[in-house]
């Protein structure tokens, strides 16, 4: 398949242009800290010293994983369709998050395992109804994962905006996420893995085996692509298409937590320039998160204790790119508001 290319943000004059605009403003050198470094990147993504964040979208993908078989969660595998029942609804924290911020929200069916038949405000690129069973065989075909991040990558070109969040929604994802973080940065799964929706430490270390033992059985899968096949979600694989795309198309990214994160892992190993283009919302509570990020440089911009997916802290975190965007754009600078600068 076609793997979008990612160009690097790079541009040492632009750079040096928005440090001016950057330094210039009514402040301490510095003052305004990741803020200013957040401007920074954005003028860069959108190649402008005037940056903006126009129609802000989020998109959560929803599948159901085969290995919720091997008990390693805490709530069924209905809860998965019952949850995007009330996204639909707009009774989840995500929807409240998203209209708070003038978030328009899309809802992905990526591969529930549930018929929701044609309705308003889902959209449906089911691949199948649920992934297979990692323990015990690949979690999807290559052309199942291929099919996946395809659709991903329609999703990412029919957005209007330039600021796009991820979220995400499935039973047993935190076992796909940890599996996946496992092979690919190398991470012991003893680090990797965590109480996911509220499983007791029996549960964790039952979790654990799970995982080790599957990463046994697809020993033979090292390439990006094998190892998302063999362990992800049909909602992982979208994401990681739509993160692609979207970068590709100079969008910026707001990535939420564990899951949505296991998902840029995968594209990064695939484009490692789509770090360019990433935000980190937060810093979740989910055990093996804060590693994940130290493996893609990624600094958090909240450490608010969640835990819940959804793309919940890719909403609470736009209120700061949005600040960002404006303090660059409509601060006074030294010259104009006539203010005496720190003398030499």
């Amino acid at each position: 398949m076609n793997i979008p290319q990612i160009a690097a943000i790079a541009d040492a004059a632009l750079a040096a242009r928005l440090d001016d605009a950057i330094n210039n403003k009514t402040k301490p050198l510095g003052s305004l800290g990741v803020l200013e470094q957040m401007a920074r990147q954005i003028g860069l993504v959108q190649r402008t010293t005037a940056p903006a964040v126009t129609d802000p979208a989020i998109l959560v993908f929803a599948g159901d994983h085969g290995v919720v078989a091997e008990g390693i969660s805490a709530f069924p595998q209905d809860v998965t369709w019952q949850m995007v029942e009330n996204f639909l609804a707009g009774g989840a924290a995500i929807n409240v998050f998203a209209q708070q911020n003038g978030i328009s929200l899309t809802v992905v069916d990526a591969g529930v395992n549930h018929d929701f038949g044609p309705r308003e405000g889902l959209v449906d690129m089911k691949v199948a109804h649920g992934t297979r069973n990692f323990a015990q065989q690949a979690a999807m075909s290559v052309a199942q994962c291929e099919l996946a991040l395809e659709r991903g990558m329609q999703l990412a070109a029919a957005l209007p905006g330039n600021v796009v969040g991820f979220g995400e929604m499935g039973i047993g994802n935190t076992t796909a996420a940890a599996a996946l973080m496992h092979k690919l940065t190398g991470t012991p799964a003893a680090a990797c893995v965590g109480a996911g929706t509220g499983l007791s430490a029996e549960g964790v270390l039952h979790k654990q085996h799970v995982i080790e033992a599957a990463a046994r059985l697809h020993a033979q899968a090292a390439q990006p692509l094998d190892v998302l096949a063999a362990f992800g979600g049909f909602e992982i694989a979208m994401m990681a298409g739509a993160m692609l795309k979207a970068a590709e198309l100079r969008k910026l990214l707001l990535i939420d937590g564990f899951i949505v994160t296991s998902a840029l892992l995968v594209a990064a190993r695939l484009q490692p320039n789509i770090l360019d283009y990433c935000l980190f919302s937060h810093c979740s509570n989910e055990q093996g998160h804060r590693q994940m990020l130290e493996a893609l440089n990624g600094r958090p911009l909240l450490n608010l204790g969640l835990r819940l997916g959804e793309g919940t802290g890719s909403a609470l975190a736009l209120p700061l790119v949005q600040a960002a965007v404006n303090f660059l754009n409509r601060m006074a600078t030294f010259a104009s508001a006539q203010v005496s600068e720190k003398s030499s």
